[in-house]
């Protein structure tokens, strides 16, 4: 109750609908060319799939042409890196299916990358991404190590027999646009640094342009984020955009301001609250046709939105209102017909997810709410807060 209480006071809203004659109406100013949507389907693999997506849009940035990266070569690490971060914290590790950005830097780094062609992580009988049998599987094998207190090389073959069965076995070599590689190797060739790569997040409850660790479930590997105040964080984000950087982007997207369905993630100033429970992809995938004509009536222009402070901030982080649930990636900047300032956000729910090709357009007021932290090349920070930060 207090959560629904304290979210109807200061944070929920409705999401829009996508631009049309009566509704939302958005004028481009910052486009950055970004590869296509994917679907992470029936997986909670979003931090993969935003994280993959940054990347590949850093290698368009940075000349290195349009590649396809595979994201199920970094999942499979990271449920061996989470397994034995289990096994050591005495099975009080979190053994969930999600995670944060620098878990895939840190996969990246020990594994390397292969290309979606090499492999598309799909060895089971389904044409989408499904991972609710193996997830069980993994964890029953993580927790017989536990229990025994003894991880045997069985164990780490049993482990692995399991990504094989569902995920197909790893490559040690490849061909890719006509040369060899290893996973290592054509790392190296792609020239990505996962050193250039920063997490910015910003919360009062710690002392500001200081790295802290997060307190959020997905944060298992407790990485350091750098604390900003909630006017420089969006400066970050702005100036990076401007620069024609994009950022990899976490947060809350389990509250009626998001809508993904509609296209828009907004916090109005006054909003009916009415179900709070579940993200909006499964409350939409549970309406009936019906409904979701009543649902998008609600959304049909831009209104007056909150101004999110500091304080706002903070309460709705410290009450579990603003919750760690969903990344995306960044890609633009746009406007409404009254000159409101949204973020283009490419989800991975799949082209076909909405009426705007698996994008929405994250207002500014949602945003400043709603961040978790964002990741972007530590080039696009602000130079005088890159000075302040030690960077």
């Amino acid at each position: 109750m207090k959560k629904i209480l304290i979210s109807a006071l200061l944070f929920l809203g409705a999401g829009h609908m996508a631009a049309k004659d009566d509704g939302y109406q958005f004028r481009t100013v910052k486009s950055i060319p970004v590869t296509s949507v994917k679907d992470q389907a029936s997986t909670g693999t979003c931090w993969c799939f935003a994280t993959t997506s940054f990347m590949e849009a850093e290698l368009l940035r940075m000349g290195k042409g349009e590649h396809d990266l595979s994201e199920m070569f970094i999942v499979r690490q990271k449920y061996i890196n989470q397994a034995d971060d289990n096994f050591l914290r005495r099975g009080n590790g979190n053994m969930g299916e999600g995670s944060l950005s620098h878990t895939w830097m840190n996969a990246y780094r020990q594994v390397g990358i292969v290309p979606e062609e090499v492999y598309h992580g799909i060895n089971y009988d389904s044409e989408r991404h499904n991972h609710r049998e193996m997830a069980m599987f993994v964890k029953a094998i993580a927790d017989v190590a536990m229990n025994d207190k003894h991880r045997s090389t069985e164990y780490y073959k049993i482990l692995n027999s399991v990504f094989d069965t569902y995920l197909g076995t790893l490559p040690q070599s490849f061909t890719y646009q006509g040369k060899t590689y290893t996973p290592q190797s054509f790392a190296s060739s792609l020239g990505l640094n996962m050193d250039d790569y920063v997490e910015i997040t910003s919360f009062s409850h710690k002392p500001f342009y200081q790295p802290f660790s997060l307190e959020v479930p997905d944060n298992w590997e407790h990485a350091l984020q750098y604390n900003v105040p909630l006017d420089e964080m969006m400066e970050v984000i702005d100036h990076a955009l401007n620069k024609g950087y994009t950022v990899c982007w976490d947060g809350d997207v389990s509250e009626r301001g998001f809508s993904h369905s509609n296209g828009v993630a907004i916090i109005p100033e006054t909003q009916k609250v009415d179900d709070l429970s579940g993200t909006d992809r499964a409350r939409w995938e549970n309406l009936t046709p019906q409904q979701r004509q009543e649902e998008a009536y609600k959304f049909k222009a831009p209104c007056p939105e909150v101004h999110v402070t500091q304080e706002l901030r903070q309460l709705g982080y410290e009450h579990f209102v603003t919750t760690d649930d969903h990344l995306m990636h960044i890609t633009g900047i746009v406007t409404d017909q009254n000159g409101t300032k949204y973020y283009v956000t490419k989800n991975s729910w799949g082209e076909g997810s909405n009426d705007m090709g698996g994008y929405l357009n994250m207002s500014e007021s949602y945003v400043r709410g709603k961040t978790i932290y964002v990741m972007l090349h530590k080039d696009a920070l602000p130079t005088q807060l890159r000075k302040k930060l030690g960077i």
